[in-house]
């Protein structure tokens, strides 16, 4: 088996798919990439047997077609020096003996045979299909997987959940501490459904998307969902179980309402926060006419901060305690220049939405308090 492709090509299809591979691996051979040659098209996948990432190329000359599989570290180490320029691959069938020819060299290398990798689950007849434009399905990923859990007791929520419809789509993250839930009317499925994704895939496909144009093909059943897009396959097993009902904890009635810029909120938090507590990096926020007072302690250390931003707020004065970390988190992923707080009281959760929603979307975080002392 021989084929001619082009180096550049043939290493940033690898470098994507690379991503899927563990550091450590039950089965040796999920260590390797497996690569099939088949009427002219270089076939390359990479699994860790819950996700399994695919692209393919066309090669520029080619004889027979097989498959094999091959140490992905070796190959994409060896493959990164070279600048662009055809790689011819030779394949000895019987003892899998890679021999790849450059310009002024070769790499000589050892193949494992591809009947021992794992097979990709086949989508079943009981499949559910959404298409999602690239554009907005990227950017309901990269707003919720930041705050999805890692958490062995309750695997349901360490991903990230699609909650389809027949009039939006719907992606909704929660750690317990902050919830994120993203609508996106240009979207839609035909009838109700919903799945989990988990967080290792839901990254994957922050890393595809920004380069991918069109349409994303999502088939998925109760065990298995498939990412179609132009240049990558991806299947990957879904966490099952019931997510919890994300609608019953976002407080409905929020009399406290404050428009704040939100870099100046961001940079004012960040400062204040060194001094808080090392370990509950508790933060105070102080509304008052037209003014936010944020303030942290530490009281082993005798240290303390406090800074005054001003706001659009007319309500009645009021105090609430928040993690530092976890607010910054919530306003770095939202892009809007301000954000609207709204609060009902010092023990519910803060309400956090961007002061003009984006075209199409409707986005909202929420976090939950901490107790104050005072």
């Amino acid at each position: 088996m021989k084929f001619i492709v082009s180096s550049t090509a043939l290493f940033s299809h690898l470098q994507a798919i690379s991503r899927v591979i563990n550091s450590k691996n039950s089965l040796p051979v999920l260590d390797c990439f497996l690569i099939r040659l088949n009427d002219g098209t270089l076939s390359m996948t990479a699994s860790d047997n819950d996700t399994t990432l695919s692209t393919s190329i066309e090669t520029t000359e080619y004889t027979g077609e097989g498959a094999f599989a091959v140490s992905s570290k070796t190959l994409l180490d060896a493959l990164k020096e070279i600048p662009e320029q055809p790689l011819s691959f030779e394949v000895n069938e019987t003892n899998l003996e890679i021999t790849v020819h450059y310009l002024n060299g070769k790499y000589s290398l050892m193949g494992q045979s591809a009947d021992e990798y794992p097979q990709t689950p086949e989508m079943t007849a009981d499949t559910t299909q959404v298409t999602i434009d690239a554009p907005v399905l990227l950017n309901g990923v990269n707003r919720c997987i930041f705050a999805t859990a890692d958490d062995e007791l309750r695997p349901v929520m360490n991903g990230v959940y699609f909650d389809i419809t027949a009039t939006d789509i719907t992606l909704v993250a929660t750690d317990g501490q902050k919830l994120v839930r993203c609508k996106s009317y240009a979207a839609h499925g035909e009838d109700k459904a919903a799945f989990i994704l988990p967080k290792k895939p839901a990254t994957l496909l922050k890393n595809l998307l920004p380069k991918e144009e069109g349409e994303v093909r999502i088939d998925f059943n109760e065990r298995n969902a498939s990412f179609t897009l132009q240049d990558y396959r991806m299947v990957c097993r879904l966490i099952e179980g019931r997510y919890p009902n994300y609608n019953s904890v976002i407080p409905q009635h929020n009399p406290h309402c404050a428009t704040i810029d939100r870099l100046a909120f961001i940079s004012a938090l960040r400062r204040v926060a060194v001094f808080s507590s090392q370990a509950v990096s508790l933060i105070k926020l102080n509304l008052e006419e037209n003014s936010l007072r944020i303030s942290a302690q530490d009281i082993d250390f005798s240290t303390s901060a406090e800074e005054t931003v001003t706001c659009q707020y007319s309500g009645t004065p009021m105090s609430i305690g928040f993690k530092s970390s976890f607010l910054i988190d919530i306003l770095n992923n939202i892009s809007s220049t301000y954000i609207v707080i709204e609060l009902a009281d010092p023990s519910r959760a803060g309400v956090i939405i961007p002061e003009e929603q984006e075209e199409n979307e409707d986005l909202l975080m929420l976090l939950m308090p901490m107790m104050l002392n005072d």
